[in-house]
């Protein structure tokens, strides 16, 4: 390898476009067969001298392991959007950039987060269970109904960049959309939902609920009994955000006493060991935490990752850099 291209060292193996460039651009180990842990990452970037990581949730640095980090590394590169797995403020401490891939992860989330809310309402697990199983028999005009969503109110809590996605896929489908953030938004970025201040407000007025924000302590656990009290009975839950937004006790009861008609999700709690009482659920269509994996949109991610390593090594500002 090449002394003069820049060192780099990644956790998981990328698409193979970004894969390509790795083997033009950069000095790098071939890539991992199954994801590295945050041990063999660091063991690996250490023999290597690199002078950045490109990590994922598999190799999360955070508490005792930000002192690891070896000192020939300049930049953590997440090729995520998400910043869980990383304490991005005692990494900055220690002199080492982070960046993250926003934006390009937007549209395909925003397409999974509708797939998802038609799957909880036309009872998809359900209706794909019965046809593995044989089918074997025709049903009632009055069995196994699901819900319309067009003409139904949409709920979005979280209105960034994935919530405005949702809101204009919303409106093909000719849903009311209702959300819910800290502040309005200008009204070219609300695309027809209207600002609801409070969220106790909103939850009564949406047959359908969506969220669509970042997992922090504050947000940890808000979907709980009393928030899902407060939709109207069969009301369908989505949440391909962040798992740890919900209780899922309080998941899971609604979803048995029919306080929600269905649910659709992403994510969990305990990735990727969901709690084995949501697997048991005949109305929870789920999804392995896949918001992102299209190959046009991995890609992007990859490559946007290697865009900040050039910067970095060329002592440029990282494309997106993450400050907090």
């Amino acid at each position: 390898m090449s002394s003069s291209r820049t060192r780099i060292v990644r956790s998981v193996r990328l698409p193979e476009a970004v894969e390509a460039r790795i083997a033009q651009e950069f000095d790098a180990p071939p890539p991992p067969q199954t994801p590295l842990d945050t041990a063999a990452l660091f063991k690996l970037a250490e023999e290597t001298q690199a002078e950045a990581m490109l990590v994922t949730h598999h190799a999360a640095i955070k508490g005792d392991a930000v002192a690891k980090i070896p000192a020939s590394v300049r930049l953590v590169a997440t090729v995520s959007v998400g910043l869980d797995h990383l304490d991005v403020k005692a990494i900055r401490a220690r002199g080492i950039a982070v960046s993250n891939t926003p934006d390009v992860l937007t549209e395909c989330n925003a397409d999974l987060a509708l797939l998802l809310i038609l799957a909880a309402a036309r009872r998809a697990a359900e209706y794909t269970a019965l046809v593995r199983k044989g089918w074997g028999r025709d049903l009632a005009m009055d069995e196994m109904l699901g819900m319309r969503i067009s003409g139904k109110t949409l709920g979005i809590v979280g209105m960034g960049r994935i919530g405005q996605a949702v809101a204009r896929r919303a409106r093909g489908f000719g849903m009311t959309v209702l959300y819910n953030n800290r502040r309005r938004l200008a009204p070219e970025l609300e695309h027809g939902a209207t600002w609801v201040e409070n969220l106790e407000d909103m939850l009564p007025r949406c047959q359908i609920i969506t969220l669509h924000l970042p997992g922090s302590d504050e947000t940890d656990g808000m979907v709980d009994q009393a928030f899902l009290s407060r939709l109207p009975k069969g009301a369908i839950f989505v949440n391909a955000a962040r798992g740890r937004l919900v209780n899922e006790d309080a998941l899971i009861e609604a979803l048995r006493n029919g306080q929600l008609a269905g649910a659709g999700l992403d994510v969990c709690r305990n990735e990727p060991h969901p709690d084995p009482r949501l697997l048991e659920l005949p109305n929870l269509f789920m999804t392995p935490h896949v918001g992102s994996a299209t190959v046009e949109t991995r890609t992007e991610m990859g490559m946007l990752a290697l865009d900040n390593v050039v910067a970095m090594a060329a002592g440029k500002p990282l494309v997106s850099p993450v400050e907090t």
